[in-house]
């Protein structure tokens, strides 16, 4: 098959064993873990700041930063490659260089950088898994911090070391924390997608799981309603 048919395929795939599990067992997110504040979190006098990050499929991972208190905003993009294999059906076979990833518009006041690290880590993505999480795996599923400036890179920097040395996981921290090129929106129907299909299979079974376990461990931290 083609690439774009392969990517297809495999998510159709995900779907339907995901479906098969809900049936049989409560969905549950794959190692959730509750990490501590990062130790290193400066304040930033600013109105707005703006996060890059990556922690597998983009649905998930937009879905529930959507619901943290004090994000303005979030869209679903790619980041690493060029703008020429920017669009989904080219990432798929892990030579672009993209990583689906997301862009956070967020108020400092409300929401520190070390804060939504700290989310991404604990609930969304396991910081011990290369080039791939839950059901989906090649180099656009890979976990990466990307920040935008020079003391995002010291938070960024400073968090890895900070739950690597805490031994909150039975492997290594291998997240890499990458310089920023150009983030790609990714196509409408990729915007917004967990809150738009939330008895899709692979949202039922994956992501919706992240979302509970962010309200769980972080009541204080989720918005009233999501934002856009």
């Amino acid at each position: 098959m083609t690439p774009p048919r392969r990517a297809l395929a495999s998510r159709i795939l995900a779907t339907l064993i995901a479906g098969a599990v809900v049936a049989c067992t409560p969905a549950q997110a794959e190692n959730v873990v509750k990490l501590p504040a990062a130790t290193l979190d400066p304040a930033v006098n600013a109105k707005r700041a703006t996060a890059v990050l990556a922690g597998g499929c983009f649905w998930g991972v937009e879905g529930v930063f959507s619901n943290v208190k004090g994000v303005i905003s979030v869209e679903s993009g790619y980041h690493g490659g060029s703008a020429a294999t920017a669009r989904y059906e080219l990432t798929h076979d892990g030579k672009s260089g993209h990583a689906e990833a997301v862009r956070i518009v967020y108020d400092p006041s409300q929401v520190s950088y070390g804060s939504l690290l700290r989310i991404l880590f604990s609930v969304i993505a396991d910081p011990t898994l290369k080039n791939r999480q839950g059901p989906d795996s090649g180099t656009q599923y890979r976990a990466a911090i990307v920040p935008m400036d020079a003391v995002q890179r010291q938070v960024a920097t400073a968090y890895l070391a900070q739950i690597s040395r805490g031994k909150y996981f039975a492997r290594p921290v291998v997240v890499p924390v990458e310089s920023y090129k150009r983030f790609y929106r990714a196509e409408a129907n990729h915007q917004d997608f967990m809150r738009r299909n939330p008895s899709n299979g692979y949202i039922v079974r994956w992501d919706a799981p992240k979302l509970a376990a962010l309200k769980r461990l972080f009541p204080a931290m989720v918005r009233a309603a999501p934002a856009p």
